[in-house]
């Protein structure tokens, strides 16, 4: 009979594992939650104060604020202002923040709270369609000195990126030359290099950034200088000339007219406070998940109640793959096919010494039971349900006792399934009239053996995280356990009988 081909068989094991890694994968990246359990995430909180003196009017102001920072993942914003209204308000891209009052008179305090983590998926270069330079008007001499720069800056270089970092140089040059000292006469040289660039054809603007370090406070934004090189913005330090955005520069201001307006007031002024906090990342990437609409892929939606439970039972897929290993592959024999699973859960609620203890003890007070039970020839019915009543009883006792010698363990005993202990108790009662006390021995301890193996795997922290937080893995475990159904060769365990081959060779 033609054998039927098995790629079929691989191909769908195959898609599995991948899909399983995918999904894990797509999680990881949409969500943010991370791949092992305590990692940490760094938190800026940034505060911004706005000082003003109001003068018996209506007050307005309105502060720029970051929306996508880039380099920057935006968390929260909350603004304190007692007193005044506060509204959030988007406006042709730019988003700001808005307080308002009937009436204010005298010293006025605003406070502005962004709460934001480090991301490096967000591209510090904005990418955007290409404006136009803004119209530049030069009067004389300026004009000349203008135009003599740019002719120089434009001789060695070949692009928009080229032209500002050579521009930078020479208006930074420790030896300037009659035209760089006339343009920078009462000049500062951040808005001058953007006239400049504007000037040559290159759109050119201003970014305020912030220096973020740990509890500074009432520090200003920094000048940077950004150009557009027809396909994206581009982020210069105005005084070094390097291209991009340090990793610790916020950059609040971009594509705004102004930082701060204020109607109604004088002499204001904002200023900046910042201080670094470490969270958790598994619970910054839940509450995340739950702020963008994708907490519906999260169990952490579920109740508190629920979510206990299936912590467990994303467990149980792990002591199956630990019992297939064991049986298929190294041929270990136990006391039924997955009673080692259930046992090795009991182990994670009571922790192994004392789970052992407590299983040791209740199937030998069993056994002994139930060797009486074997002289009343009760039915099997009749024989499991009453085994089932002693092991209640027994484990009953076991924690009673426990509890009154001041061992709270014994109160965990309860944990174990009553009747895969009864059904344990009766399989080892039978081997030991069938097959002898070695077979028993042997089988108990195989099961103990699995038990234990599937324990230390369920009880790891890294298993206990990725089981309840990618349980698309699962497709991978379910995979692997395919793959070893299909294996029809020697158990490691066999290959002891051909030890005297091999010493005869």
């Amino acid at each position: 009979m033609k054998q039927r081909s098995r790629y079929p068989f691989y191909i769908s094991v195959l898609l599995l594992i991948v899909t399983g890694l995918g999904l894990a994968g797509v999680r990881h990246m949409q969500l943010g939650i991370p791949w092992f359990a305590g990692a940490k995430q760094p938190v800026w909180m940034v505060e911004a104060r706005i000082d003003f003196e109001a003068q018996g009017d209506p007050v307005l102001v309105s502060l720029n604020v970051p929306e996508n920072p880039p380099g920057f993942r935006v968390l929260s914003r909350q603004a304190a202002s007692p007193g005044y209204g506060f509204s959030l308000i988007e406006d042709s891209g730019d988003l700001r923040a808005e307080w308002s009052i009937r009436e204010a008179d005298g010293s006025q305090t605003l406070y502005f709270n962004v709460q934001l983590t480090p991301d490096d998926t967000r591209d510090g270069d904005i990418r955007s369609t290409k404006p136009q330079p803004e119209p530049v008007f030069w009067e004389e001499p300026q004009a000349t000195a203008v135009a003599e720069v740019l002719e120089r800056a434009a001789a060695k270089s070949a692009s928009p990126e080229s032209m500002t970092r050579e521009l930078i140089k020479l208006m930074q040059s420790s030896d300037p030359d009659q035209n760089i000292a006339l343009l920078l006469n009462n000049a500062n040289h951040v808005p001058l290099l953007e006239r400049m660039l504007n000037h040559a054809g290159i759109p050119a603007r201003v970014a305020d950034g912030l220096k973020l370090e740990d509890a500074r406070r009432l520090q200003p934004l920094r000048p940077f200088l950004q150009i557009h090189n027809g396909e994206r913005w581009l982020t210069f330090h105005p005084e070094t000339g390097q291209q991009g955005l340090p990793d610790d520069v916020l950059l609040w201001r971009q594509d705004s007219s102004s930082l701060l307006d204020v109607v109604g007031g004088q002499d204001s002024q904002v200023t900046f406070s910042m201080l670094q906090q470490t969270v958790p990342a598994l619970q910054l990437a839940t509450r995340e998940g739950a702020q963008t609409g994708l907490g519906f892929l999260s169990l952490y939606e579920l109740p508190i109640e629920e979510q206990g439970m299936f912590r467990m039972l994303l467990l149980l897929p792990l002591g199956a793959l630990v019992v297939a290993f064991m049986r298929i592959i190294v041929g270990v024999r136990t006391s039924g096919t997955f009673m080692p699973i259930l046992i090795a859960v009991a182990f994670v609620q009571t922790s192994l010494v004392p789970g052992l203890v407590a299983f040791l003890s209740v199937v030998a007070v069993g056994l002994m039971m139930r060797g009486y039970l074997s002289s009343l020839n009760l039915l099997l019915v009749s024989r499991i349900s009453a085994l089932i009543i002693l092991v209640i009883a027994i484990t009953t006792g076991f924690s009673i006792i426990g509890y009154q010698m001041g061992f709270n363990t014994g109160m965990t005993v309860t944990f174990f399934p009553m009747v895969i202990l009864a059904w344990t108790i009766e399989r080892m009662s039978i081997l030991w009239e069938e097959d002898g006390p070695r077979e028993v021995m042997v089988q108990g301890g195989g099961s103990l053996f699995v038990a234990v193996l599937a324990y230390l795997l369920m009880d790891m922290p890294l298993a206990r995280h990725l089981t309840f937080n990618f349980p698309e893995l699962h497709l991978v475990t379910f995979g692997l356990i395919l793959l070893m159904g299909q294996y029809t060769g020697y158990k490691l365990s066999e290959l002891r009988r051909f030890r005297p081959v091999k010493d005869f060779g």
